[in-house]
């Protein structure tokens, strides 16, 4: 564990790298933010978000929290994606999950969990959604797996509802949403493959907020 006061003499050092490498590196990094992607990643120390994708700051908006939720009653994580789709006009978000997620392990136990209970009961429903699917798998890591994925997915789909994102697509052709997992034992991306365009089709049948 890194002391506290050690991260000060880390940020100097940083610091001094990125000028060695680029004088200009902070007055171009304090103009403006223009990136490409919307990151909602689940809050887990071990995955960070600019590092797995290998992009450098400024180049991912990130939102974070327990299990990479998107509830459309949580102020936040609405105000994150109306920011990065109507102000920064990201091209890309993405919800990245990981496997081994302690928000979803907890979901699965059944017990009550205090105030994580409204939080993980967004998880449970994936769960209740997803039953036969996931009660048909009998090994536990790999049921434990599934619903990481199926979680992601869905927390895609709630992002497709919004009106900022069914609005942008339409009129400007962007963004898009994907769905990835991160696997911390070996550190590779796995791309889920989330048909955006026919998802989108598929839910405005209930959820078309266009007016179109």
């Amino acid at each position: 564990m890194t002391p506290y006061d050690k991260i000060f003499e880390n940020n100097q050092r940083w610091a001094e790298e990125q000028l060695r490498s680029d004088p200009e590196y902070f007055r171009k990094l304090s103009q403006s933010q223009q990136p490409d992607f919307l990151y909602i990643g689940c809050s887990d120390s071990r995955v960070p978000a600019n590092q797995i994708m290998g992009l450098a700051p400024g180049d991912v908006f990130v939102h974070r929290n327990v299990a990479n939720l998107v509830n459309n009653v949580d102020l936040n994580v609405m105000a994150v994606i109306n920011y990065g789709v109507r102000q920064l006009d990201v091209k890309h978000i993405i919800v990245c999950g990981h496997y081994g997620c302690g928000g979803v392990q907890a979901a699965m136990q059944p017990k009550d969990l205090g105030i994580l209970n409204p939080w993980l009961r967004n998880i449970r429903d994936v769960y209740r959604f997803h039953k036969q699917e996931l009660d048909g798998l009998q090994d536990a890591t790999q049921r434990f797996d599934r619903l990481v994925e199926l979680n992601v997915l869905e927390q895609s789909i709630n992002i497709i509802k919004t009106a900022a994102v069914q609005k942008s697509f339409l009129t400007r052709g962007f963004p898009t949403v994907h769905s990835w997992v991160f696997d911390m034992r070996n550190g590779i991306i796995k791309d889920l493959k989330l048909d955006f365009v026919q998802t989108l089709h598929n839910i405005q049948e209930v959820y078309d907020l266009t007016q179109e």
